[in-house]
């Protein structure tokens, strides 16, 4: 995907899970988090808006670290 940047938190505070958070951000547009819900079984993604997010907390990551079914849903989230 063009421009896509993919990140995760750098903090170790990450108390959703056992599964990473990862946050996204394509070119100059809004920060998304994507997690993984246990009780629905799927890969659920909110809109964050700045002044809830540490930015100098995230860092990016590869692509590869994201898991199949969530660089799916993301592909389906960032058409092209």
């Amino acid at each position: 995907m063009n421009g896509l940047r993919v990140y995760i938190n750098s903090s170790g505070e990450d108390n959703r899970g056992v599964r990473a958070t990862f946050y996204t951000r394509r070119a100059d547009g809004p920060y998304y988090c994507w997690f993984y819900e246990e009780q629905a079984g799927r890969w659920q993604v909110g809109r964050v808006h700045l002044p809830d997010l540490n930015v100098r907390l995230l860092r990016v990551t590869s692509w590869r670290a994201v898991p199949p079914e969530l660089q799916a849903k993301m592909n389906d989230h960032y058409l092209e």
